[in-house]
């Protein structure tokens, strides 16, 4: 019988957030403002409360590493507060946290990422007899360094994670954080070959496959989006790649079919912030395929939940129940038209 649980592993962090006036000259001084803030942060975090909100049904745990310290104290109160079961994280080292920079001029964020514990998780952190779920979604790969480090067997120490879930019966899923650099063709390609779903955006699936998905003007290269899925699977995706954007989201199932689905017109007004996004869209397809649901469903449900975000300034706080995420965006007017071209939608 399918467990009603899914278990998120990976970044636990704590942000910190510093309105500033003005970005600085190298060497010169700016002034933090008022409005010092601290709000939980990663994967795990954000994809586990949004899924907890999505399904208040079904279980959901978190699964990594915070220090002993008083910013673990802070990560781990937050998401049981929300309801996540936090009794498999352990404590060791000093908690991960981020240092955001909030522009009040550029409005723009610049982020100081301290990797602490994350860099410590892996597969010796947990026993896999706790470990009894339907999912399991481990992110962000390139941001969790005993995992992304050389296995002389399965490629990464994340594949052989992944691996021994599946010999476990459970399903996988994986996300990946943006960076620049060629550590992407490297690292994420040998965990894809053991991981059912596979939700990136298009910076990150570009940069995984060598298709690149935005044009040097900005824009969507929508041509290349059938190649990179089909390269995704080839790669050894079980289920679903799916591929979100600000356009929307894309997706390829194991039949070969395609899917997609546009964004979602907001009244004036209401995106108050756009942080974890992307782990809202990522939480809708985790519930879609969970419940059952076809890939069309999940892109439907995973843009829906991803516009639902935007109504807060923080990364969960405007999140809601899966019905009422799709009450509340059907709401709001019918999607952008978006197709794949040259491939027939189901």
């Amino acid at each position: 019988m399918k467990k009603n649980k899914i278990i998120v592993a990976g970044n636990i962090l704590v942000d910190h957030l510093y309105p500033i006036a003005g970005w600085p000259d190298r060497g010169q001084l700016t002034t933090i403002l008022d409005g010092i803030g601290r709000s939980v942060g990663g994967a795990v975090c954000n994809v586990g409360i949004d899924l907890k909100r999505l399904m208040p049904d079904t279980e959901v745990a978190a699964l990594g590493l915070v220090g002993d310290d008083e910013g673990g104290d802070f990560a781990l109160s937050e998401m049981a507060g929300e309801g996540v079961d936090v009794s498999l994280v352990g404590r060791e080292g000093v908690t991960s946290f981020t240092a955001v920079m909030s522009d009040t001029v550029s409005h723009e964020r610049t982020f100081f990422q301290y990797r602490g514990a994350n860099a410590l998780f892996s597969e010796d952190s947990f026993s896999w007899d706790a470990i009894d779920c339907d999912i399991l979604h481990v992110a962000y790969i390139l941001l969790l360094d005993a995992l992304d480090a050389e296995d002389a067997e399965y490629g990464t120490k994340l594949a052989r994670l992944l691996c021994h879930a599946k010999e476990r019966g459970i399903r996988t899923s994986v996300d990946v954080v943006s960076e620049t650099g060629e550590r992407f063709c490297r690292i994420v390609p040998p965990a894809l070959r053991y991981t059912d779903y596979c939700v990136v955006n298009e910076i990150e699936a570009g940069r995984t496959t060598g298709i690149e998905l935005r044009a040097p003007d900005g824009s969507l290269r929508t041509e290349n989006i059938g190649p990179c899925l089909r390269k995704l699977f080839e790669l050894g995706v079980g289920e679903w790649a799916v591929i979100h954007c600000p356009e929307g989201g894309f997706g390829m199932d194991s039949a070969g079919s395609f899917a997609s689905y546009g964004q979602i017109p907001t009244p004036e007004g209401f995106i108050r912030g756009k942080v974890g996004a992307g782990d809202a869209f990522c939480a809708g397809v985790l519930t879609a395929a969970h419940r059952g649901m076809t890939l069309a469903e999940a892109l439907r449900l995973g843009n829906a939940a991803a516009t639902v975000s935007l109504g807060a300034p923080g990364a969960t706080e405007a999140m809601r129940t899966a019905e009422e995420c799709l009450a509340i965006t059907d709401g709001f007017g019918e999607p952008v038209t978006l197709a794949i071209p040259g491939e027939a939608a189901v």
